[in-house]
């Protein structure tokens, strides 16, 4: 819900947003919305407006910050900011700044820290699936193993808030779908440039997931994140169709653009231990939609909080947090990039639950809960401006280098 609630003589829920005019976190308050209609914003760019408001919650009063986007504009575009690969990180105002975005908020929860296995370092990397400029990043890591808030009852690490090549933005669920063919027949893949392998299944990383150790994806279960890590693994190397190499554990180091390196735990180790140098392996893999047959251009992970109108049942109304979510609105013609405010006087947030009443009290169908705490962030960069403002008061007292996160660009 957005505010404290309070019940009309009908039995309806009446929320109140109240609204700053302010370009910069903390601005005085001026006046108040209506229910239901997001506040008018300051045009940041073509079909980008930026605006703040405070939100009476039940733990006290939240500031947010919202991005209104027009993906109706031919000007406008959204887009994955990442470092270059997927296990690194960065502030989101310097992957807004080297992508040439002028506005963006922090992605998708990640792999932050390794405390239960020594000597396996925190690779960094996204918990959900990644799509950049239509090409497949990553898959999801086991549901065990993800970081963040319980999910909402019924949902997975396969949830995604995506934008199709038609320019729409949705929610979906994306799965890995894959193949290792080899000499004596297909291996299933069950994994792609994820810090996290399910049991007994092999994964494939590219160049795509950078230089980082791929010793974490075969540590921990796919119910227990703690669980130590396999003693029965292996790697092959494949370059050009062809396996180079072996090694009884993973390693690390950049992967060159022409290899492959697939990654076995238990069973997956078996099998890949029966291949040898020279044998032909062509390894496939692509990310499955269940709701679209519109590719994606981009898609960030996540989970959703509102569903044609309706937050999810089961959202956490007890436990209150400063968060980034995304809307969207008029058929997926609109978004609304929301973060909230960090300063000490706004730091208790919002739960889950009055997060999704929010972002339906501000006209969004649908709504998609990204990292927060320390991660959430907000950018923007004003007109003739060479680099992005941070909009709100990070809660850790400075930038947390993040994963990902949703870039707005504009041509105009």
């Amino acid at each position: 819900m957005a505010g404290r609630r309070r019940r009309s003589a009908a039995g309806g829920t009446v929320l109140t947003v109240v609204t700053a005019f302010g370009v910069l976190a903390g601005a005085a308050l001026a006046g108040a919305s209506p229910a239901g209609a997001a506040p008018a914003g300051r045009r940041i760019a073509p079909g980008v407006t930026y605006r703040q408001f405070d939100v009476r919650a039940a733990a006290g009063t939240a500031h947010a910050h919202l991005l209104t986007v027009d993906l109706a504009d031919p000007h406008v575009r959204v887009g994955l900011l990442y470092p270059g690969a997927v296990a690194a990180r960065a502030t989101v105002s310097r992957l807004a700044d080297s992508a040439g975005a002028v506005a963006g908020v922090n992605g998708d929860f990640f792999h932050i820290t390794e405390t239960q296995h020594p000597g396996v370092e925190a690779t960094g990397a996204a918990v959900g699936p990644a799509v950049a400029d239509g090409r497949v990043l990553k898959a999801a890591v086991p549901k065990g193993q993800r970081f963040g808030p319980a999910l909402p009852p019924g949902t997975d690490t396969r949830e995604v808030f995506g934008v199709g090549t038609d320019k729409r933005a949705r929610l979906d669920r994306l799965t890995l779908t894959g193949s290792v063919g080899t000499p004596t027949g297909k291996l299933p893949l069950k994994g792609l440039n994820q810090y996290a392998l399910p049991v007994n299944s092999i994964g494939a990383f590219t160049a795509r997931w950078g230089s980082a150790s791929r010793m974490r994806a075969v540590c921990g279960t796919d119910t227990r994140r703690s669980a130590p890590c396999s003693d029965d693994t292996y790697e092959v190397k494949v370059r050009g169709g062809r396996v180079v190499s072996g090694a009884g554990a993973p390693g690390s180091g950049a992967i060159p653009a022409d290899t492959t390196v697939l990654v076995g735990r238990e069973e997956g180790a078996r099998a890949l231990r029966a291949l040898s140098a020279g044998d032909r392996v062509d390894v496939t893999y692509a990310l499955a939609a269940a709701s679209s047959g519109v590719p994606y251009a981009f898609a960030i992970g996540g989970f959703p909080v509102l569903r044609g109108g309706a937050p999810l049942s089961g959202l956490d109304d007890g436990t209150s947090a400063v968060r980034t979510v995304v809307g969207v609105k008029g058929g997926g013609r609109q978004l609304l990039l929301l973060a909230l405010d960090g300063a000490a006087r706004y730091r208790t947030g919002l739960t889950v639950a009055e997060e999704a009443d929010t972002m339906r009290s501000l006209g969004a169908s649908d709504a998609f809960n990204l990292d927060g705490g320390g991660s959430t962030e907000m950018v923007s960069r004003d007109t003739g401006a060479a680099a992005v403002t941070v909009r709100n008061h990070p809660s850790g007292g400075a930038e947390r280098p993040v994963a990902n996160g949703i870039g707005v660009f504009t041509t105009g």
